[in-house]
Formats: structure tokens, sequence, C-alpha cells
């Protein structure tokens, strides 16, 4: 499936490949591509095939320069703005709720309100090349949206460094704070992020989506109240085939065959 401004394909493995595709815009964030990456990631939450999604772009050097700033600057009152601002959060709650993990391959710089969404990504892996970084202070805008995300992801003193100062980290010194999970080299990069994804979507689908729920339920819970939802979840757990045959394949010494029951 190709729309206008994303892309979508799925592999024999069951990886889902959703790519930003407006590189005149240096995949700006602007309010189509946005409805059409929201709807792109519903269409892979409800297709059985798929087992992980993996988020890039099909630009050489950005991944995505964030929001589209000429929304910001445009003429419109207000509370019309206000009304459209939802797309963002409807982003980041969907990639959290999606029941599939999601990877976000930053094949370049990953730029303002892209970082935030690469910080609502389940795994980071990134080209030795990308940069990452909220630059919108430099423009006489302030992250806003995506300050929570960086406070759950970075220390405060860290994070309020990037986001006042604007400065734009390397993807060695993002992998130091743990923004990103893993850097390649560039002539490594795609290789590396099919691997990846093959890996994940070797996994049993049901599990992994059991266990993404409750990571994303759980996430800002107290411990106690985190426990108790995490021993039910785990109680759940044990009433599925897959794990019964996860468990028997590795003592019998051979590959899972996942069932979804």
């Amino acid at each position: 499936m190709t729309g206008k401004l994303v892309r979508y394909a799925v592999d024999e493995a069951g990886a889902a490949f959703v790519t930003l595709d407006h590189p005149q815009s240096r995949n700006a964030l602007g309010d189509a591509l946005l409805d059409e990456l929201l709807e792109t990631l519903e269409t892979a939450r409800r297709d059985e095939a798929v087992r992980v999604v993996v988020l890039t772009s099909s630009h050489d050097r950005v991944f995505s320069s964030g929001g589209d700033l000429r929304g910001f600057a445009d003429g419109r009152p207000p509370v019309a703005k206000y009304a459209e601002l939802d797309r963002f959060p409807r982003l980041f709650k969907l990639i959290g709720a999606l029941g599939k993990p999601v990877v976000c391959a930053a094949n370049g710089d990953v730029l303002a309100g892209a970082f935030g969404l690469a910080l609502a990504c389940d795994l980071v892996i990134a080209k030795e090349s990308a940069r990452f970084g909220c630059p919108e202070i430099n423009v006489g805008v302030f992250p806003f949206m995506i300050s929570a995300l960086i406070y759950r992801n970075v220390g405060r003193m860290r994070a309020n460094e990037l986001m006042m100062l604007g400065d734009l980290l390397t993807a060695r010194q993002a992998c130091e704070l743990g923004l990103v999970n893993r850097v390649v080299p560039d002539e490594e990069f795609g290789d590396a992020v099919v691997s990846w994804a093959h890996r994940i979507a070797a996994k049993s689908p049901l599990l992994m989506r059991l266990g993404k729920d409750a990571l994303d339920t759980t996430r800002d819970m107290g411990l106690h109240e985190a426990l108790d939802t995490l021993q039910a979840q785990l109680a759940l757990a044990f009433t599925t085939e897959d794990m019964s045959e996860g468990v028997l394949a590795f003592r019998e010494k051979r590959s899972p065959r996942w069932r979804m029951r």
C-alpha cells in the first residue's frame, strides 16, 4: 500500500515497513503527513500478518525535520490551531497501544517533533551519521509536546539542556544517553534494520502484544499498583498455548510454532 506521503509494505517475515515519503519537505510532520501516518499505523495494527513495525524515511539524510513550521506562523485563529494539535498526542498514544513492537529506523537526522516520534517507539536503531535533538528554541518555538517523552527517557538536567540550548546530538551521543539502542555504520544500516525486524517478528506475537500492553499500561503507575497489574498479566500469559509451546520448544531444542492462542 502506498499513500501520497507514507508508504506501507509488509515482507514475508511479517515486518511492516512504514516509510515517510515526502523528501521535498524533509518529511516535515505537517497535518496531511500525520493523518496519513496515523491511518497507516492503524492499518498495521489491524493487519494480522504484521508482527513488527519499522518506521523509517525515504530521504537519504533526514528521517524527519519535525513539525511543519509553516503551520506555526499562519494566520489561523489560536482556537483553530489548538483544535488541530491533537495529532501528535494521538500518534504517540497509538504507538504505545499498537500491540506490536515499533522500531524507529533512523536513517537520517531526527529533529524536533520527530525526536518525540522516535522516543515514542519501542526501539531505535540509527545510522552513525544521524543526528538527534530538538532545535525548536533556535527559531522561537519550544518543544512543548515532546518534552513529556524526553523527560521519560533522559535525566532532567540533560533534558533541559537539549530543549533550552537546542544543540544536536550525534547518534553515538544519543546512544550513550540511552535515547538510541544501537548505532550502525551507514553502509550496514539497511541489513541491520531488516535483521532486527526479523528477529522480533520471530517471537510470539501474542506474548509480545501482552508484554507491550503491560509496559504501556504500567509505565507511569506507582510500584504497588504496577506489580498488581503485572501479576494479573503474567497469570493471563500462563493461560496461553504460545507460552507452553515456547517452553516446550526450548526443552526440545527446536523452533517454536506460534499459534496465537
